[in-house]
């Protein structure tokens, strides 16, 4: 029997993580269990002639909207009480992984972006990587792919 006690939806605000988010709280809801929702992000530099610096206030301020969107983000199925939010500052599939070990997390549910070949080769992929190194199961979700039929 497989038991699904905490399952980690990682969000990055895109309409793939909506979609993920979609099946987690599917799942959450028929196992009852937690719904953690995870955003990560990495402040990029700005370059200077003197090299790369990182504005405080830039942080300040990507790190203060990013918790508003998190805290904003709607859960239908699953009670709020079981509900886990939590902002990372990181490379997102060092920070998911991470997050995955540290809270025992059963299953991780993430959108994929789809990417052409090239994209891919040049830019890699969060969702790939987090499949090659996750302590659990992971289950990709593709947008337009099949969906939830209720009978």
């Amino acid at each position: 029997m497989i038991t699904l006690r905490k399952i980690l939806v990682p969000v990055d605000f895109s309409k793939h993580s909506a979609h993920a988010m979609q099946y987690g709280e599917e799942f959450a809801a028929r196992f009852r269990a937690e719904l953690h929702l995870l955003h990560s992000f990495e402040t990029m530099p700005i370059m200077s002639g003197d090299g790369a610096y990182f504005p405080p206030d830039v942080a300040a301020e990507e790190e203060a909207a990013a918790t508003r969107t998190l805290e904003g983000l709607k859960v239908n199925t699953v009670d709020e009480a079981q509900v886990v939010r939590k902002l990372k500052h990181g490379h997102p599939f060092v920070e998911i992984v991470r997050y995955a070990k540290d809270n025992e997390i059963d299953l991780i549910v993430m959108g994929t972006h789809g990417r052409g070949a090239i994209a891919h080769m040049l830019l890699g992929s969060v969702a790939e990587k987090v499949v090659r190194k996750a302590p659990c199961p992971v289950l990709t979700v593709r947008e337009g792919e099949h969906e939830f039929v209720m009978p």
